[in-house]
């Protein structure tokens, strides 16, 4: 008796064959005549209210549709807009902000050193150039 009420108060949600079993079930031996009358005239009232509000939400769709076509706003400028303000936010991050200032002086110490490695190769083909005119003289 104890598991059975156990089984009652479990909080868990219903498993697999929890559910086939709910599914299956026929409640409406437990319900009164009156009772099932009521939820059948709920039943058709909902879904009379279900269709009216999918109808609505069409039709303000094409409204929809129609203003933005009088704007001039079609998919193209959307995404055009989209992009910009996504890529203005991304430039105003601070991780950007970040990461543009360290590859910035990253590039500005790459280009020094690039310099400085093409400073000392000239001076060294210098060098070369004026070792190979004396050993010529």
């Amino acid at each position: 008796m104890e598991a059975q009420a156990q089984g009652l108060l479990e909080t868990e949600p219903l498993q697999g064959q929890d559910e086939d079993a709910v599914a299956s079930a026929d409640f409406s031996s437990m319900l009164s005549e009156e009772e099932k009358e009521e939820l059948k005239a709920e039943l058709v009232q909902l879904e009379d209210e279900i269709t009216t509000l999918r109808q609505v939400l069409s039709a303000k769709e094409r409204h929809l549709v129609e203003i933005k076509q009088k704007l001039g706003m079609n998919l193209m400028n959307e995404l055009k807009q989209n992009f910009s303000k996504s890529w203005h936010d991304v430039q105003t991050s601070t991780a950007y902000k970040k990461t543009h200032e360290t590859l910035s002086h990253a590039g500005q110490k790459a280009t020094a050193a690039f310099s400085n490695v093409g400073t000392a190769i000239s001076k060294k083909f210098g060098d070369m150039s004026c070792l190979f005119k004396w050993c010529v003289n």
